[in-house]
């Protein structure tokens, strides 16, 4: 039976790339649902991670970083920022001390002035930055902005008082979600985007902008996992780079996702990995359809 006080109700986590937001919602849901990387604009998708506790169930979204799009995939992340933070209860706004303000930043903000939904600002990385001044942050906020919190989405340093203040905007409501469920997405995607997340690992420059990971086969056997999949590059030239000398390459991405999903998933998996080149999958419109963009 529900309390009389519980709250249900959704969360949008908006910012530029690279400021911490699949980590934020990583650290808060106690498991890892949304990707990571170093690198900018590893986020591709609008990812939901729910948080179930006895006293709410929170949903949160993870968007991609906003940017100004240069080609057609672009377009279509944009077009999935935009539309994350229609209907929900909470709109966060996260960013970094150790960058803020950027023209990014305050692009992102000045279209929060716009958008009627509450608003939290965050600041991260606090444990890279020593001698950090709020005010110095808080005097660039909107009205639209109601309070700013100062974490560590890495460490969790103040996560639990930052989740106390989100929870104060979250209505009474009974659950969206089954109270087990972590996410809406399928099994066959988390593998998607691990296998995506090794290639930002392993490899550098522009090689992991240029690839799409398309799972084509997730099989749940007695005892393991087997997942197939394809991996998209635009250049012959990538391929090359990307399978290494001797495969040596390609192992490690494989090796990297088959520890990644066995964590995950709690049992052995097996991942079989192809390369195919496709040029320019990320201005096609045939291709980004089957990728899962709108």
């Amino acid at each position: 039976m529900l309390r009389p006080d519980f709250r249900s109700g959704f969360v949008a986590i908006l910012g530029k790339p690279n400021t911490g937001k699949s980590t934020l919602m990583n650290r808060i849901l106690g498991e890892k649902i949304s990707i990571t990387s170093p690198k900018p604009q590893t986020t591709r998708y609008a990812i939901k991670g729910i948080l179930n506790r006895e006293d709410c169930q929170v949903v949160f979204i993870d968007t991609p970083g906003y940017l100004k799009p240069r080609y057609e995939m672009q377009q279509r992340m944009q077009r999935i920022w935009t539309e994350a933070f229609q209907d929900v209860d909470l709109i966060v706004f996260i960013s970094d001390v150790l960058r803020f303000p950027t023209d990014f930043d305050l692009e992102v903000l000045a279209l929060l002035q716009r958008v009627k939904t509450p608003q939290l600002a965050v600041f991260n990385k606090v444990d890279l930055k020593q001698d950090l001044d709020p005010d110095d942050y808080r005097k660039h906020l909107p009205g639209s902005i109601s309070a700013a919190h100062f974490i560590s989405a890495r460490t969790g340093e103040q996560v639990p008082e930052l989740l106390h203040a989100m929870l104060q905007f979250i209505p009474f409501h009974e659950p969206y979600y089954q109270e087990d469920q972590l996410s809406d997405l399928p099994l066959r995607f988390f593998a998607q985007e691990v296998i995506r997340e090794g290639i930002f690992h392993l490899l550098q420059q522009e090689i992991p902008y240029a690839t799409a990971v398309l799972v084509e086969k997730y099989t749940e056997e007695e005892g393991r996992t087997v997942i197939d999949a394809v991996i998209w590059l635009e250049r012959q030239s990538q391929k090359v780079i990307l399978i290494g000398s001797k495969g040596e390459g390609l192992a490690r991405i494989r090796q990297y996702a088959e520890r990644q999903l066995a964590t995950f998933l709690q049992m052995p998996v097996l991942v079989h990995l192809w390369v195919k080149v496709n040029p320019g999958w990320r201005r096609k419109a045939t291709a980004l359809k089957e990728l899962g963009f709108g």
